[in-house]
């Protein structure tokens, strides 16, 4: 059964991926704070002695408690979805832009969803960094049911042309 859910996992991530199993593992926050819960609560069941188990309790809850910001700080800049744009004239297609950040540079994903329901599809178009600011997204949009435009902050246009059937973009583009 893991080992399904580390091969779903990995697929998902691939370009086409799919959009229910990438937002399921997107955050890892909840997964690893469940996992490490319940191989606690094995441990504490395990162990017969009441004493003993109030005794590792104590010490595994003050971890808990320290160790709840700093999984935070951590995790929190996590990307988050900003903008879901439909298509014109396509209710089956929409432009999502994701952003986040690398400790203090400015970071957007584009990507295109393409279907609905369970079987939509997550098709990459961009990355962004603003690490220079001429880098940084100014703009996405729809150009036409088939195309989009993305615009820097520098000026730069780029103009991705997406398959009409599947929605699959002909290139990526990279900013930074």
């Amino acid at each position: 059964m893991l080992v399904a859910l580390v091969y779903a996992a990995a697929r998902a991530a691939r370009d086409g991926g799919s959009v229910v199993l990438i937002g399921l593992f997107l955050h890892p926050l909840p997964y690893a704070a469940a996992v490490l819960a319940l191989v606690v609560l094995a441990v504490l069941v395990g162990i017969r002695s009441r004493l003993t188990r109030t005794l590792l309790l104590v010490p595994i809850l003050g971890c808990a408690l320290l160790a709840s910001p700093v999984a935070l700080f951590v995790f929190g800049d996590m990307p988050h979805e900003t903008a879901d744009r439909p298509a014109p004239g396509r209710s089956d297609r929409s432009l999502v832009i994701h952003e986040g950040s690398a400790v203090i540079d400015p970071l957007w994903w584009v990507s295109v969803d393409a279907g609905s329901g369970l079987t939509a599809r997550r098709w990459p178009v961009g990355y962004f960094n603003g690490d220079a600011t001429d880098n940084a997204l100014a703009s996405a949009q729809w150009d036409g049911p088939d195309r989009i435009k993305l615009t820097t902050e520098g000026g730069e246009v780029f103009v991705v042309a997406l398959d009409p059937e599947t929605g699959r973009p002909d290139h990526q583009v990279r900013a930074g």
